[in-house]
């Protein structure tokens, strides 16, 4: 099949339904609302009973039984893409559009269409399309707010096996840190061993990661304080799989709250990563990975178990 059949082929579907009839599978519900805003890190909504608004998809979204309501049209263009070599799936990005609140209580309703799928594409990870699919969201009937979702269907980028000649490929690099204007002092910090967070000078909200505004007065004035480096596991992985280049797996990935309220996401080393437990004491390292380019200078922390 050529590139344009393909492609003549693909576009036929937009317009489609992807899903019909789609219900919910809980009702809107405090119990969700303070799960998620405790996830996210941020406070529960002002007016009580309340969803926020970015929760949005989350009501509409299948668990660990999958999506609800597909429709064979969709199934039949996955297909396709899935004969044509896209094998592989990321989600890229979502828009969402708010027109009422969600209130606890609310039945949800949706129905999507394929709004559009991409002539192809070549990324980092691959060739391949873009599907947006743009999902109607209803509570208790009434049109509540509109979701697009974007993903991408792609052939993943194969390896070239070693030569023959080769006893062994080289060693992949750790992926560096990507810096920029709004994180570069924090990276600064780090390369002069110091862990910087920010404190905003309007309201005094000390947070991490960096941003350019405060999440709580909405100020775009703060400035940089160094933190003690001292905090507790808040939450943790132990990651076995997917292999990722220049990691050894198993390792931990912990999500760390530090003494000053802030957390931050880190490796955890010093102890087997099957001992480690939420509310372990743990101190800031920083070290120099000699398996990114350029050695990077990195913090991590380093956990204690009680009694050693």
């Amino acid at each position: 099949m050529t590139v344009a059949d393909l492609s003549a082929q693909l576009t036929a579907y937009e317009g489609r339904p992807a899903v019909l009839g789609g219900r919910g599978r809980d009702p809107v519900g405090a119990a969700m609302i303070r799960h998620w805003c405790e996830a996210m890190g941020v406070p529960e909504p002002g007016v009580e009973g309340e969803a926020p608004p970015a929760m949005l998809q989350v009501w509409i979204m299948g668990g660990l039984s999958g999506a609800v309501g597909r429709t064979a049209a969709y199934e039949e263009l996955v297909a396709l893409l899935d004969r044509a070599g896209c094998t592989a799936v990321v989600a890229t990005d979502c828009e969402q559009e708010y027109l009422r609140p969600l209130r606890t209580g609310d039945e949800i309703t949706f129905d999507a269409v394929i709004e559009s799928v991409s002539s192809r594409k070549t990324t980092a990870l691959g060739t391949g399309h873009f599907i947006t699919t743009r999902t109607e969201i209803r509570a208790n009937g009434e049109l509540a707010g509109i979701h697009r979702f974007r993903v991408l269907r792609y052939a993943p980028v194969r390896t070239k096996p070693a030569s023959a000649a080769n006893d062994a490929p080289a060693p992949a690099e750790r992926p560096r840190p990507v810096i920029n204007r709004d994180n570069a002092g924090f990276w600064e910090g780090v390369a002069g061993h110091r862990l910087l967070i920010q404190r905003c000078t309007a309201c005094g909200r000390q947070r991490f990661p960096w941003l350019p505004g405060c999440g709580e007065c909405g100020s775009p004035l703060w400035e940089a304080v160094e933190a003690s480096g001292e905090g507790v596991v808040f939450s943790y992985v132990v990651m076995h799989h997917p292999p990722v280049a220049g990691f050894d797996a198993p390792y931990a990935v912990g999500l760390i709250e530090l003494v000053e309220g802030v957390r931050m996401i880190s490796n955890v080393v010093g102890v087997e990563p099957g001992r480690i437990r939420i509310g372990m004491p743990v101190t800031l390292e920083f070290v120099r990975d000699p398996e990114a380019s350029g050695g990077q200078e990195l913090p991590v922390f380093r956990a204690y178990e009680e009694g050693l």
